[in-house]
């Protein structure tokens, strides 16, 4: 038995049907549903003896220690996070209390269970905590990727809140020898992605017609990794990783946004070749830069390779492609994710642009 925090997000929705298609091992769910959580992401899980949903906050200790106890899981897996640096600049509180003090209330919690089990659980507990490349801050165009020594230099309440969420993590390993494993992945693509994000946004505004925004020049590089490789990572992590260390997960990818929409639209004109918006990367549109934009992100993750034998196998164009046509092939899942809490916040975000 695993216990996953925000499992009904993204990443988690994604590590959790992975985790079930590829062993027999027992997973409850704990996720707050905030308006990125969707338990539609999982509904193919719901009927599965393996699989337990429960709907709670991460900072109720209460309910974690209940589910702990009850549970008694060998591993709590904390996707839990508020994720968006652009929502982290407007509003950062939530991102204070979800990736900070969730993060503190789920350590406390896993610490007083930690200690009570038997030794040989007590050997196989694993706390494993999934963060960003964003904590190391920006590169340079000529830097050498961030390795697992860099300083953390975060630049945004969101990198800097799950910067801090890292630290203690790292605090509870090294003090209360809490056997705690961290990893920090590139940016993530794929399937069930909420649309504020890069990628599905823009292949939803393109669907639409409406602009493809892209901040300042649009060069700003990111380091691209599609998230069941991702995931196929964490399990190892899990299983092989060394207390108390942690791991970046990433590809070799590193792409523009600028590059990254035109790639979109050459998909989408090739998939829609019908539409009335080709050329979509017409669309494309660059509005005034965010404020404190971090030029370029990369990760090494030959650490990964060395010690876990884990390396990105994935194809960036054949994966995009699949995406795109993922998108394409769930209407009903864009329209029944597509809250008024994110019109309202896209038009807010946007306007004037």
């Amino acid at each position: 038995m695993i216990l996953v925090t925000g499992g009904a997000g993204f990443i988690g929705a994604n590590f959790i049907k992975e985790w079930l298609r590829h062993t027999s091992e027992s997973l409850i769910n704990l996720d707050k549903l905030t308006y990125a959580g969707n338990l539609a992401n999982l509904a193919d899980c719901a009927e599965d003896p393996l699989y337990q949903f429960v709907q709670g906050d991460i900072c109720n200790r209460e309910l974690v220690r209940e589910i702990l106890e009850e549970s008694q899981p060998r591993a709590l897996i904390n996707f839990a996070a508020e994720s968006h640096v652009d929502r982290s600049i407007h509003a950062p509180e939530n991102f204070i209390q979800t990736n900070i003090v969730g993060t503190y209330s789920l350590l406390e919690e896993a610490l007083i269970y930690w200690r009570e089990l038997p030794p040989e659980k007590k050997e196989q507990f694993r706390f494993l905590h999934i963060s960003t490349d964003e904590v190391y801050g920006a590169l340079s165009a000529e830097d050498p990727p961030f390795t697992e020594s860099s300083p953390y230099l975060p630049t945004n309440p969101y990198s800097a809140s799950k910067a801090s969420g890292d630290h203690l993590v790292q605090a509870y390993g090294k003090t209360y020898q809490l056997p705690v494993l961290i990893t920090k992945s590139s940016n993530n693509f794929g399937p069930l992605q909420f649309p504020e994000k890069f990628i599905p946004h823009a292949i939803l505004q393109a669907l639409d017609g409406k602009p493809i925004h892209l901040y300042g020049d649009g060069l700003q590089v990111r380091n691209w990794i599609y998230v069941l490789e991702h995931c196929q990572a964490l399990r190892l992590v899990l299983e092989k990783g060394k207390k108390g260390d942690s791991y970046n997960i990433s590809s070799q990818t590193e792409l523009t946004n600028l590059e990254l929409a035109q790639h979109i639209c050459a998909l989408l004109d090739e998939l829609l070749p019908n539409s009335v918006f080709c050329p979509h990367a017409s669309l494309i549109v660059h509005v005034a830069d965010r404020p404190g934009h971090d030029r370029r992100y990369a990760l090494n993750a030959s650490k990964a390779l060395r010690e876990l034998g884990w390396s990105s196998q994935g194809n960036f164009v054949e994966d995009l492609r699949t995406t795109v046509k993922w998108y394409l092939a769930h209407p009903e899942w864009i329209e029944n994710i597509l809250s008024g809490d994110y019109h309202n916040w896209v038009q807010k975000h946007y306007r004037g642009a």
